[in-house]
């Protein structure tokens, strides 16, 4: 590429899902409902295991710190995009834009490694029941959400390098909402090898680790209550993942049609509208889930929304 092809950018253009100007009013309503019931519905989650002393237990530490996860994972993205739809400005700065995404992976990094450790919980729970208070005590959970920290940290940073290195050419249009890695790759003017490998690593590395997590332990989990010979502990086994599974089919289910999308579509926008369920619809679904299924959750909210009435 010529280097007059390059430039010095200081801001680039998020187009969005739609540049129709009838559908906007549709959108900015739609987002921020969305937003205001996944920001509250997780908000409520947290308040509801800090205030019941009955909710003071691993699994649920585990469970305020995805719902905290989730909240800033969709805060992330949404308030730009509500803001750019009200004001008609599409712009985001290069350095609001690195910043947007290192949250953005951060976040959602976070609630990868929250969930394996939810998964290593539940195995232990079922598979050594007797051992479990010993085993999940404070210190290890603390350390656990550390790590889960630790580790999504350094995948946002090696975001950060990947997009840091890249020049770009004076097409500054980003056809999604947020600033994602490979929407980037395909502005930059400069060799993008080197940036590539580190994306597919990051992957394998960041994704690869908690997914292999969370099948060893319900491999193990499977084969401990298919030994269990009545009929009714297998259910209750069972139901006690019931919420964890529903969460972890969601968010990887979701994750993996937005990468296999952007790989078999050409179009750049069918991508952005697709990443809406992985971005936006599962941080807002995750508070449903549990709550619903979950009867010592429900009733620690109607305790809590009484106290507040």
């Amino acid at each position: 590429m010529e280097p007059n092809n390059l430039t010095d950018v200081s801001a680039f253009l998020l187009l969005g899902l739609s540049e129709d100007p009838q559908l906007q009013p549709l959108l900015f309503g739609l987002f921020l409902s969305m937003y205001l019931i996944a920001v509250s519905g997780n908000l409520f989650i947290v308040l509801a295991v800090i205030s019941d002393p009955h909710l003071h237990t691993p699994m649920y530490f585990f469970l305020s710190n995805l719902s905290l996860a989730d909240i800033g994972f969709i805060s992330t993205t949404v308030p730009k995009m509500l803001v750019n739809i009200q004001t008609q400005n599409k712009s985001i700065t290069y350095v609001g834009c690195l910043t947007q995404m290192s949250f953005c992976y951060l976040f959602g990094s976070m609630d990868s490694f929250v969930l394996t450790s939810m998964a290593y919980d539940r195995f232990v729970a079922i598979c050594h029941p007797l051992h479990y208070t010993v085993i999940m005590n404070p210190r290890l959970c603390g350390l656990l959400v550390l790590l889960c920290y630790f580790f999504s940290l350094l995948d946002s940073q090696l975001h950060i390098v990947m997009v840091a290195r890249l020049s770009f050419c004076a097409d500054v249009e980003i056809p999604h909402f947020f600033c994602d890695p490979p929407q980037l790759f395909n502005l930059a003017c400069s060799d993008i090898s080197i940036s590539t490998t580190l994306m597919y690593c990051a992957i394998a590395v960041f994704g690869g680790v908690p997914v292999s997590g969370i099948l060893f332990s319900y491999t193990r989990i499977v084969s401990s209550i298919l030994k269990v010979s009545s009929s009714d502990g297998k259910y209750k086994a069972f139901s006690t993942c019931g919420s964890h599974l529903s969460v972890i089919c969601l968010f990887y289910g979701t994750g993996a049609g937005v990468y296999l999308s952007s790989a078999i579509s050409s179009s750049a926008r069918k991508s952005a509208v697709t990443s809406v369920m992985y971005a936006i619809v599962t941080p807002m679904l995750n508070p449903f889930i549990y709550s619903l299924r979950n009867r010592d959750i429900k009733s620690a909210l109607k305790r809590l929304l009484s106290r507040a009435a």
